[in-house]
């Protein structure tokens, strides 16, 4: 993969995770001292103990959003990018320093980001309700705004096939209402669609989810994850990860349920190179805030406690081994004992 930087671009878990209030471009401290291993990193399974740093604490980078989402690491740049959907625009998070800057403002309330195998910043727009690529020289291009000529709902989040081709979901939560966008009507279902950049091409995957949200690729891309955060129709039905298999990298089949989220749900999802999937959860007691980790065969094996609501995470840093966690209000990290997958 090309690796260019964008021109232009400028309790008992939880009682441990005491920060004080900070402003944007202000650095994070942490007002007690934090035990080692940090008791907000949990092992479940004896399996997840090798991925817990003992010497590594939960840490809390910057507060002051008011739904953050879409995390994408920038290691050609040492930064982060996260989105702050609610205030329509970009943040940016820079490694060596601690400083957050805003990146783009407005932003047309994104939410979900990737990068494409040249690169490239690919975002979710809710407002635009399109699927969008910015250049190295800072030109946006809209990759995606309809679907058999009616407009999309508000894309959501993307996974990127080595391949070259850009799996999203489009649940529409940014038509539901005005906080994230600004409410419409659906035209279409709520679609995961697989997008080919180079011609255009345009296949619907997925069209019998509720609202199809979080999505990923297993490391050697025979398996695609994808969260339905639709709202159940009984409180016995599940709050589910799907997976299904990827046939010759265009199509899926033999879809069944990964795990069941309930009583919270997932949202965002990533792959490690383990095939183990770190999920967001949020949504149910104020202990299920977080992350949960689980093996491939869909064990939970370990949890890493939020005093937040978990939207979406990525890994990233220097080694890909920093997980970074986009949760309601704040940002924040932990260093694991693995790495991500398809990390630029």
């Amino acid at each position: 993969m090309q690796r260019r930087t964008f021109m232009n671009m400028a309790a008992g878990f939880t009682s441990a995770l005491a920060f004080e209030p900070l402003g944007l471009g202000k650095e994070k401290e942490r007002k007690d001292p934090v035990p080692y291993p940090d008791p907000a990193v949990e092992v479940v399974d004896p399996r997840f103990e090798k991925y817990r740093v003992a010497s590594a604490a939960v840490e809390r980078l910057y507060t002051g959003t008011r739904w953050a989402e879409g995390p994408v690491w920038f290691g050609d740049g040492r930064y982060l990018l996260f989105s702050d959907i609610p205030n329509n625009r970009m943040l940016r998070w820079q490694e060596e320093t601690g400083e957050v800057t805003v990146f783009r403002n407005p932003s047309s309330y994104s939410n979900g980001n990737y990068r494409d195998r040249q690169g490239r910043l690919l975002t979710c727009e809710h407002d635009t309700r399109r699927l969008t690529r910015t250049e190295y020289d800072g030109a946006i291009t809209v990759l995606m705004d309809h679907y058999q000529g009616r407009p999309l709902n508000a894309p959501n989040d993307l996974a990127v096939h080595s391949d070259g081709a850009i799996w999203f979901t489009d649940p529409g939560y940014g038509i539901m209402s005005n906080y994230e966008g600004h409410k419409a009507q659906f035209e279409l279902p709520a679609n995961v669609y697989r997008l080919d950049p180079k011609t255009r091409d345009v296949t619907v995957v997925v069209g019998d989810l509720d609202k199809p949200n979080g999505i990923c690729f297993s490391p050697d891309e025979k398996k695609l994850y994808i969260v339905d955060t639709g709202v159940p129709k009984h409180p016995t039905d599940p709050h589910p990860i799907f997976v299904y298999d990827v046939v010759d990298g265009m199509s899926l089949t033999n879809r069944r349920l990964f795990v069941n989220m309930a009583p919270g749900t997932s949202d965002g999802i990533r792959c490690d190179v383990d095939g183990n999937i770190w999920s967001a959860a949020g949504w149910g007691s104020q202990e299920y805030n977080g992350v949960h980790i689980f093996a491939p065969d869909g064990t939970l094996i370990g949890k890493i406690h939020l005093p937040e609501t978990c939207a979406n995470l990525c890994f990233g840093g220097a080694k890909k081994n920093r997980l970074f966690m986009a949760a309601s209000q704040s940002l924040y990290s932990v260093y694991v004992g693995t790495e991500g997958s398809q990390v630029p």
